[in-house]
């Protein structure tokens, strides 16, 4: 299934800076090894936020669940996410 998932961050200000770049570090590996395997299948910044939207590609929305609670930003996320189905007009072959 794909969904549609958009991702802001709210570090909060009073973090240690040290605190937070092992955590953004974290994050960064943890989301690349899933790019690597084909779950998170795009990923793009929102200009002049600290937020993203990204495509996964997973089993299910149980899956999903379980890779976003696993970001190591997770408890300082708003996150939204939206099921999507292939459109009927696409002419990629690869849509599901």
């Amino acid at each position: 299934m794909l969904f549609k998932v958009e991702m802001t961050v709210n570090i909060p200000p009073d973090m240690p800076v040290t605190t937070a770049t092992e955590i953004k570090a974290k994050e960064k590996a943890y989301s690349q090894a899933l790019q690597q395997e084909g779950k998170w299948r795009h990923i793009w910044r929102v200009a002049g936020l600290y937020s993203n939207v990204s495509i996964f590609d997973v089993k299910d929305a149980d899956e999903l669940h379980e890779i976003l609670m696993g970001l190591p930003l997770y408890p300082y996320m708003d996150i939204q996410v939206d099921a999507l189905c292939r459109h009927p007009s696409s002419i990629r072959n690869d849509d599901k």
